[in-house]
C-alpha cells in the first residue's frame, strides 16, 4: 500500500452542530487503498461522525473530503451520498421485511437500474461470498441474527462499492458468532480488494481486523496507527487510558525519582519510558495493567527506600474492588486512596476486600503540567 496517493482522505475537517457541540476538530487521515481502518473511542469522541462524513450523511463546517482523488465535500462542494458509491453495514441491519433475501440484496442494484439478468448474477455471487448460497428466497423473518448482518453484508458489496463502511456492524452479535463473523470479514475485504472504515467500540475486534487504528477523543484524532503502535507506544495519556487501559499518575520527576503524592509512591526514572530522554519535572505516568505485580499487603517498604538505581518502586497500599479470572492473565481491580487500577496478574486471583501492595514495575512518562485537556 502506499501513502503517495491516498484513496481517501480527510483534511483539517471540522464539524460543529448547531447548538455549539463539536463534532469534529480538524480531522486529517489519509487511508490507502485496500486498507481496513478501525476508528475507537468513547461514546461521544467523533468515530460515527468521522464516519457518516465519508458517508455523506454530514457536511463538514471546515475541510474537505476526497474520495479517489474527487473532492465529496468541502464548504463549496456536496456530493450526497447515493452518488458516492459506497456500501454501508449499520448496527441493526435493517432488512425490510416484505421484501426476501433476493429482494433486499439486490435493492441497490434496482435504483441504479442494472439489468435484470446482471442483477440476478451480483446477487447470487454477493450471497455466495457470505456464506448464503440459496438463500435468496428466503423471507428476513426466517433467519438467525447472524444470517441477517451477512444479508445486510451482502447488500453493501453486490454494487461492487469503492469503499465498506462500518458502524458498530458486528456489535449486535453474540460471542462465538462475531468471533466468526470478524475471520469471514476480513478475508472477503482483502479478497475483494475493498478499502475499508470500520466504527466500533471493542478494542479487541479493531486489534483484529484493522491495518492501522483511529483513536478519538472528543472530536480530536489523538493517534493514527498500527494496532502494536497503539498498545506499545500510546501518543499521550488519553490513549494509554483508554486504548490500554492504564493507570494515569500526575506527579513530579525530580533527581531520578518520579514521585507522585496521591496516592503515595516513588519509582526511580529508568525504568520509565519517555521520548526526551531522562524525564525531568511535571507530567503524567501512564501504567499498563501487565506492568505492575500485587504483593501481600504485610510486605510494606516506606516509599523514602526508593533510590535511582534500584529496579523497583515503593508499593502502594489498596484494596481489592474486583476479580475476575481470565484464560490467560486475571485481572484485579484495586482502589487505592481515590485512585484505581486494574492489573493483569497470573496465578491465584486475591479475594474482594483483600488488602494488598501493588507494585509498578515500568510505565510511560508523558511531560507536562497536566493531563491532556479533553475538549
Amino acid at each position: 500500500m502506499s501513502n503517495s496517493h491516498p484513496y481517501a482522505s480527510f483534511q483539517d475537517v471540522s464539524l460543529e452542530y448547531p447548538n455549539g457541540t463539536i463534532g469534529l476538530s480538524k480531522a486529517n487521515l489519509s487511508i490507502n487503498e485496500g486498507e481496513f481502518i478501525a476508528l475507537v473511542g468513547p461514546s461521544g469522541s467523533g468515530k460515527t461522525t468521522l464516519l457518516n462524513t465519508l458517508a455523506g450523511f454530514v457536511h463538514p463546517t471546515t475541510g474537505s473530503v476526497s474520495i479517489n482523488g474527487q473532492v465529496v465535500a468541502d464548504e463549496s462542494i456536496f456530493v450526497p451520498p447515493e452518488h458516492r458509491h459506497l456500501g454501508m453495514v449499520f448496527q441493526q441491519h435493517a432488512l425490510w421485511p416484505h421484501m426476501s433475501v433476493g429482494r433486499n440484496v439486490e435493492y441497490p442494484l434496482k435504483q441504479t437500474k442494472t439489468p435484470q439478468d446482471e442483477r440476478r448474477r451480483r446477487v447470487n455471487w454477493a450471497l455466495k461470498l457470505v456464506g448464503l448460497e440459496g438463500f435468496s428466497d428466503r423471507n428476513p423473518s426466517e433467519l438467525s441474527g447472524g444470517q441477517s448482518q451477512r444479508v445486510a453484508i451482502a447488500r453493501a458489496i453486490v454494487a461492487q462499492p469503492r469503499m465498506l463502511l462500518l458502524d458498530e456492524a458486528l456489535s449486535a452479535l453474540d460471542e462465538p458468532l462475531r468471533e466468526s463473523l470478524r475471520l469471514e470479514l476480513r478475508h472477503m475485504t482483502i479478497d475483494l480488494g475493498l478499502t475499508t472504515l470500520h466504527v466500533t467500540h471493542d478494542r479487541g475486534e479493531a486489534i483484529a481486523l484493522a491495518d492501522r487504528i483511529v483513536m478519538l477523543d472528543h472530536g480530536h484524532i489523538r493517534q493514527i496507527g498500527t494496532p502494536d503502535d497503539l498498545l506499545n507506544r500510546p501518543a499521550d495519556p488519553i490513549v494509554a487510558s483508554f486504548f490500554d487501559d492504564a493507570t494515569l499518575f500526575e506527579g513530579q520527576c525530580d533527581n531520578g525519582i518520579f514521585r507522585t503524592h496521591k496516592p503515595s509512591f516513588h519509582i526511580p526514572t529508568r525504568l520509565l519510558q519517555t521520548e526526551d530522554g531522562m524525564p525531568e519535572g511535571p507530567g503524567t505516568l501512564a501504567v499498563l495493567p501487565d506492568a505492575m505485580t500485587l504483593v501481600e499487603d504485610s510486605i510494606w517498604r516506606e516509599n523514602t527506600a526508593v533510590s535511582p538505581d534500584m529496579d523497583t518502586s515503593s508499593l502502594l497500599s489498596g484494596t481489592v474492588m474486583t476479580s475476575l479470572y481470565g484464560p490467560q492473565v486475571n485481572t484485579v481491580v484495586v482502589k487505592a486512596d481515590d485512585l484505581t487500577l486494574r492489573c493483569h496478574i497470573t496465578g491465584a486471583r486475591p479475594r474482594q476486600g483483600e488488602h494488598v501492595g501493588v507494585r509498578i514495575n515500568k510505565g510511560i512518562f508523558y511531560p507536562g503540567n497536566k493531563l491532556p485537556r479533553r475538549t
